[in-house]
């Protein structure tokens, strides 16, 4: 947008400038030709006027003698050529001479004429109009080639008349003066009429801004969009898409800090107890130390989810991400808790192909590791343990986490993926599949848990599903890994 001293332009001023600017050049134009052809008007009417002075004079020559021995003889009286001048506010000057120039009749220091008759002249006449000086004053001349004869002769005459310019110059202000007058006019009214329309269709914009000035804090409704020209309507379509982001984000930011402050608030107060009872003796050192090690383990690791569910919302609102390998994701994730795996002298399974999903690196990461921590966690001692990744129909790629234990219910796997919400008897914060659940839900995906059945040797027990959407081109021959 233009800028003024550095401020940015409105709109409306856009519009005027841009509107307005360009009016005023095509009327300026246009005031120049209906000037250049009311001047060309008149001045052909005024050489008409010229051509009939000369007519006159020529009416009045006698000649005696025939060809180069003519000698003409002029009765002009100034009365036959003051019927010719208009309010005294020009002048009249003639001259008669021969053709080489011998004059005969009028103002000898009246220049002679030099020209040429025009081959196509404008009128019936050998004339000739063109611009000269006469006594320091510029006038416009008619030289009319007039064939003279009479019963004792023959020959051609040469009658010039010369006007000052007084009138035509009077004239021509006053037609400059009425055409700039009436595009004046013209140039006002279109002004008008071109300030009114932009006014009133910069009115919702105005109005649009009013709404959202008169708005208070926190008010992200959406805009209403009745009434509005159809230009507006990204604009609104936009600004309430932003709203509606931002009322997530606010949303999100509320419940962290409500769940941080109620969560959090039970292990400090457990935790605080247990260092004023480790004060008192009331236990045995070790005993207490090992107590306050294991709550400030389960504070650290409840804080740390926290932290995680609030990153993914921060990602969710970035810019597209890079395209990332799952299968490699799951493979270093599995090789980091392999010493969970190992503790429980778990039979560990995993089979992979690869596959690339559009997705942020950290959030597999993350989500794997919920999956594979939540899995362990629910595998008893000695138990079984699958995770395979391929892909799917449908242009997706599948993620199963399938752990030996006992089944869910219904409304276990319903609740299951709500913050705080954990199976009954288990410890932790019951974030993990909240986690997964936000995560898949950023990457348009879908997961679910389900109960398998024992079957073919395979115990019965729980499998994860997540489903994302899988980049084109992305999948690469089976393979197998098994710790």
């Amino acid at each position: 947008m233009s800028e003024v001293q550095g401020r940015p332009m409105s709109l409306r001023r856009t519009l005027l400038l841009g509107i307005l600017l360009p009016v005023l050049g095509l009327v300026a134009l246009n005031t120049l030709s209906l000037y250049r052809e009311a001047l060309d008007t008149a001045t052909t009417a005024y050489d008409r006027t010229l051509l009939a002075s000369a007519k006159t004079i020529s009416e009045q020559l006698d000649v005696s003698g025939f060809d180069e021995q003519a000698v003409f003889t002029a009765r002009v009286p100034y009365a036959a050529l003051e019927a010719f001048e208009a309010d005294n506010q020009s002048r009249l000057f003639y001259k008669v001479s021969t053709l080489d120039g011998e004059l005969v009749s009028g103002y000898e220091d009246l220049p002679q004429w030099t020209g040429k008759v025009p081959l196509r002249p404008a009128y019936a006449a050998l004339v000739d109009f063109y611009d000269d000086r006469y006594r320091d004053s510029p006038v416009r001349v008619a030289a009319l080639v007039q064939p003279v004869a009479s019963a004792r002769g023959r020959g051609i005459a040469v009658v010039q008349v010369a006007e000052t310019l007084e009138l035509r110059e009077a004239l021509a202000r006053d037609m400059l003066i009425g055409t700039l007058w009436r595009q004046g006019l013209l140039l006002l009214v279109i002004a008008l009429v071109v300030v009114w329309v932009v006014q009133r269709a910069t009115k919702p914009v105005r109005t649009l801004s009013e709404q959202l000035q008169r708005r208070v804090e926190n008010d992200f409704t959406p805009l209403p969009s009745e009434g509005l020209p159809r230009e507006l309507w990204p604009l609104v379509k936009a600004t309430n898409q932003l709203m509606g982001r931002l009322t997530q984000l606010l949303d999100h930011q509320r419940r962290f800090v409500r769940d941080t402050s109620h969560q959090l608030r039970t292990p400090l107060a457990v935790l605080k107890a247990q260092v004023q009872s480790a004060k008192r003796g009331d236990q045995p050192p070790d005993t207490a130390f090992g107590e306050i090690e294991q709550t400030v383990d389960r504070a650290t690791h409840m804080a740390n989810q926290m932290l995680a569910l609030a990153k993914v919302e921060q990602l969710r609102e970035q810019a597209l991400a890079l395209p990332s390998r799952l299968d490699e994701s799951v493979r270093n994730v599995a090789l980091d808790l392999a010493p969970l795996v190992a503790d429980k002298d778990i039979d560990f399974d995993l089979k992979t192909q690869p596959v690339t999903v559009q997705a942020h690196g950290w959030m597999l990461n993350e989500l794997f590791r919920n999956l594979l921590h939540n899995a362990v966690k629910h595998t008893q001692a000695h138990g079984q343990l699958r995770v395979e990744v391929a892909p799917s129909p449908g242009e997706q790629a599948l993620l199963r986490v399938r752990n030996e234990g006992a089944s869910l219910s219904p409304s276990q796997i319903e609740r299951l993926f709500q913050p705080f919400a954990a199976t009954g008897g288990q410890q932790g914060a019951g974030l993990g599949l909240a986690i997964c659940h936000s995560i898949v839900e950023a990457l348009d995906g879908r997961i679910e848990l389900v109960n398998v059945p024992a079957h073919r040797g395979q115990p019965a027990g729980v499998e994860a599903r997540v489903w994302l959407p899988l980049r084109q081109g992305s999948v690469d021959p089976v393979r197998s890994d098994r710790p």
